[in-house]
């Protein structure tokens, strides 16, 4: 029988359970999708808190939210699949298949993203502020969702002696080994950059700050974590999620600078 339990023998710790928390009429629900769940809920309560702040309505965030989740999805398995083709080019109807795992949190910004643009336009809300307030809630339920990599035994990063390393058992290698917790780096990463938000409110200038603030940082964070993975999706020798991460950056120094006229007062 194959250990599946999840050892930090660095830190003494040993979590022993299966990814499947219960079944209803034979249908797995797992751990993942229930983490996934509490991290869009809880972020959705955090959003409206600072909904309310900035005198947003939140039933228009609750409106944002329910178009912007099967939008989210979507968008997460064709991120995906479009990068990772050759596991699907055999048997296309497998791409449908997304309870076997399969998405990409850059492609759920992408939908979410396009889905509230698209809203914002057809009621003539601003875009920005909207963004503004929704990115508290994304950040911290992306911190929480990533637990669910955890739970799902994903995820994780090569193979280190660091005192915090974890050790799993991987089906590629037929053994277990001790690995780069990957999905706790960035879970700690997104709490700290939810908090470092709530800083940063005090200096915005302008709608948009929060937003730009949330891609430069973000995406820092990603960008050398997506080092130590894996399991990344690959276009060449290149990491799309780095590539991906490296223009949120950009994107976002340039909506914090514009909206303090930096390096724009000469264009």
């Amino acid at each position: 029988m194959i250990d599946d339990s999840i050892v930090f023998p660095g830190l003494g710790l040993r979590f022993d359970f299966s990814p499947v928390a219960f079944k209803i009429f034979g249908l797995e629900v797992r751990w993942y999708g229930i983490i996934i769940a509490m991290g869009f809920l809880c972020g959705f309560i955090a959003s409206t808190y600072f909904a309310k702040k900035e005198d947003v309505n939140p039933e228009i965030l609750l409106d944002v939210a329910i178009i912007a989740l099967p939008f989210a999805i979507i968008f997460a398995r064709a991120y995906y699949v479009i990068f990772n083709f050759k596991e699907f080019k055999d048997n296309i109807l497998s791409i449908f298949a997304i309870r076997q795992g399969g998405i990409a949190i850059y492609g759920a910004l992408i939908g979410a993203l396009l889905s509230t643009y698209i809203y914002c336009r057809i009621k003539n809300i601003n875009f920005f502020k909207i963004c503004d307030v929704g990115v508290h809630g994304l950040i911290l339920g992306q911190a929480i969702g990533r637990w669910g990599n955890f739970a799902n035994r994903e995820a994780y990063g090569y193979e280190t002696d660091l005192p915090w390393r974890m050790q799993i058992y991987s089906s590629e290698a037929g053994k277990r080994i001790e690995v780069h917790p990957t999905f706790l780096y960035e879970s700690l990463w997104d709490f700290l950059i939810f908090l470092l938000l709530i800083f940063l409110r005090k200096y915005k200038k302008k709608e948009g700050d929060m937003l730009g603030f949330y891609f430069i940082f973000y995406s820092i964070g990603r960008f050398f974590i997506e080092g130590l993975r894996t399991d990344s999706l690959m276009i060449g020798n290149f990491r799309v999620s780095q590539i991906v991460a490296a223009l949120c950056i950009v994107a976002g120094i340039i909506i914090v600078s514009r909206n303090r006229r930096l390096f724009f007062d000469k264009i």
